[in-house]
């Protein structure tokens, strides 16, 4: 696992993977031990990027630079951090929406997260399919809110509309644009 983590150091003691700037998918796991890195990276496999940041300053220094979706920040890593990252990242003009992960992910600690502006809290050891669902879920909120899909559709129905009249004049309707009978 150190080769792993070796990989992604670099700016802000955090490497920044190509083409960072646009994706759309991208997890910034804070304070992970190794085997929850592993365990994040074995996950998401190929679907999201999991970057790994050992501490606030640096997390900070990346999200302040560029827009990540997700950040699971580790509750056991030390006291109090998951509590000043939140704080930290919701001064942000684009805050990511964040993810608390503990082994004692208990009713006390998803109430005191959530009152705090936590989109979730993860247990550990990870469960691949909760992980999997909850970040699948904050993802689409990270995209529904940056107009991703709106703008994906509206481009969509724009090549579609002027195929429609191009070839009868007429601007297509909904069910046209959309393939629907």
């Amino acid at each position: 696992m150190a080769d792993s983590r070796s990989q992604t150091k670099g700016w802000g003691g955090i490497k920044k993977p190509p083409g960072l700037e646009t994706a759309f998918n991208i997890v910034l796991a804070v304070g992970p031990n190794d085997d929850d890195c592993a365990s994040l990276e074995h996950i998401f496999k190929s679907d999201w990027t999991v970057i790994v940041s050992d501490t606030v300053a640096s997390t900070l220094s990346v999200l302040q630079e560029t827009p990540i979706p997700i950040v699971i920040c580790d509750c056991d890593a030390s006291s109090g951090t998951w509590r000043e990252m939140l704080d930290r990242i919701s001064l942000l003009p684009d805050p990511p929406l964040f993810i608390v992960a503990s082994r004692l992910a208990d009713e006390r600690l998803w109430a005191e997260a959530l009152h705090l502006g936590a989109w979730d809290v993860l247990a550990k050891p990870f469960d691949a399919e909760e992980v999997k669902r909850i970040v699948s879920i904050a993802g689409q909120h990270w995209q529904d809110r940056h107009g991703v899909h709106a703008s994906r559709t509206r481009q969509r129905r724009s090549a579609n509309g002027g195929k429609h009249m191009t070839a009868t004049g007429e601007w297509p309707s909904w069910r046209e644009q959309n393939g629907s009978d």
